[in-house]
């Protein structure tokens, strides 16, 4: 019975996949990238990543135990003295898989596995995403947003004329009164009526 032996076999024996994870973690380290299956690719980031993970310790056990599974001195070497320093300050996650599409002759999925911070192009698209966080939408996103575009390209202000507008002056009209004609009738409405 096979009870939780869970991780992929990949086909072969034992002792031929220690080899070639062994050989696979070799050139992820020495190329930074290596075109693989995606079944591959997954068995490696497993078995790698703990090696990453130990040679940011640099002591004589950590070399020893990261030179026991990878059986190549000039990779420890370069494990330990470049790419421990790049990944010093990242907590996990050292490998990233990126999907590249089906293989002509068996139409096996295919990918890249590459050490995150050696992707210059991923580091710089990050950096320039990265922004501030707010836990409001809308007014503080929109003036953080207008602030850089103000500040990137400043625009002159316009120069402004005063102009002094003159009050019209009033001008006294003459009220001219024409005669009114009283009618009796009128005469007759307008007169105050006695109780």
């Amino acid at each position: 019975m096979r009870h939780n032996k869970k991780f992929n076999h990949l086909g072969r024996t034992s002792s031929h996949r220690k080899a070639m994870l062994s050989n696979m973690a070799s050139s992820l380290i020495q190329h930074k990238r290596i075109a693989t299956t995606l079944a591959k690719a997954k068995a490696l980031q497993v078995y790698v990543e703990p090696l990453l993970t130990k040679s940011k310790d640099d002591s004589t056990h950590s070399r020893r135990l990261v030179f026991s599974h990878l059986q190549n001195k000039e990779m420890v070497t370069e494990l330990f003295q470049n790419v421990s320093v790049k990944i010093a300050n990242r907590p996990g996650g050292y490998t990233r898989i990126l999907r590249t599409g089906f293989r002509i002759g068996d139409n096996a999925e295919m990918c890249i596995i590459e050490l995150v911070d050696y992707n210059e192009n991923m580091l710089k698209e990050k950096a320039a995403k990265k922004a501030a966080r707010t836990r409001r939408a809308g007014t503080a996103k929109k003036a953080e947003t207008a602030a850089p575009e103000a500040v990137a390209a400043p625009v002159a202000a316009p120069v402004v004329e005063e102009v002094v507008v003159e009050e019209p002056v009033a001008v006294a009209e003459e009220v001219v009164e024409t005669p009114v004609e009283v009618t009796p009738e009128v005469a007759a409405e307008e007169a105050p009526k006695a109780e």
